[in-house]
């Protein structure tokens, strides 16, 4: 039985916070749990952690010298690079496209009508319909709710009278990484934002948001 402890030393009943995995130079690659960067500890594939310390996870006594393991683990932690992590961090990578990223790349606002909906109250809609030679592609891709999907159907939004409020866009590697993301902290986030490109859609927005705060 592994005991957790956060920074301030109280027992942690839920230990949902992810963490952050990073190649050695900093490029974001994925999201763990705390489990998959024990492993990593144990494995010595840890080369260095940033951000702040989030749990401090205590083993078993060792027999001979009646000390007890603690690995403590930080959001965001560093660990040896890998064939498929120097892909990912190329230009010309394009992440996967699935109806969760879209909708948070798109902030849950239907690109037609501008409203802002919950996840269920959304869908995927092709700018060129498929039927019409378009693709399933990030930048052929909006996020629309479900009655603008419907009045659009097959047509281009200039021929329904839509219009597109924004330009769609393939996320990097960095910012898919942030779509895919749960509860993410301050210094993640700070993270991941320092590692947009200059001109993104996404890195100014969260500007944005973190002016408001």
């Amino acid at each position: 039985m592994v005991h957790c402890t956060c920074r301030e030393g109280r027992a942690v009943l839920r230990l949902e916070h992810q963490i952050l995995r990073t190649d050695v130079s900093g490029m974001p690659l994925e999201w763990i749990t705390y489990q998959d960067a024990v492993r990593l500890y144990y494995l010595e594939q840890v080369v260095y952690t940033c951000g702040r310390l989030l749990y401090r996870l205590r083993g078993g006594w060792n027999a001979r010298t009646g000390r007890r393991s603690v690995i403590e683990v930080n959001s965001i932690v560093a660990t040896e690079g890998s064939l498929q992590a120097a892909l990912k961090g190329r230009s010309g990578y394009t992440p996967p496209l699935s109806n969760k990223a879209l909708f948070r790349r798109d902030d849950y606002i239907c690109l037609y009508c501008g409203g802002r909906f919950h996840e269920s109250q959304l869908s995927r809609d092709h700018v060129t319909p498929v039927s019409r030679g378009g693709q399933d592609v990030w930048n052929n891709a909006v996020t629309a709710c479900k009655p603008c999907n419907n009045l659009k159907g097959s047509y281009r939004p200039e021929e329904c009278g839509l219009q597109l409020l924004a330009v769609p866009f393939i996320p990097t590697h960095a910012e898919y990484v942030y779509l895919q993301g749960k509860r993410i902290l301050a210094d993640q986030m700070e993270f991941l934002r320092a590692h947009f490109p200059r001109r993104s859609p996404l890195r100014q927005r969260l500007t944005a948001q973190m002016q408001l705060i």
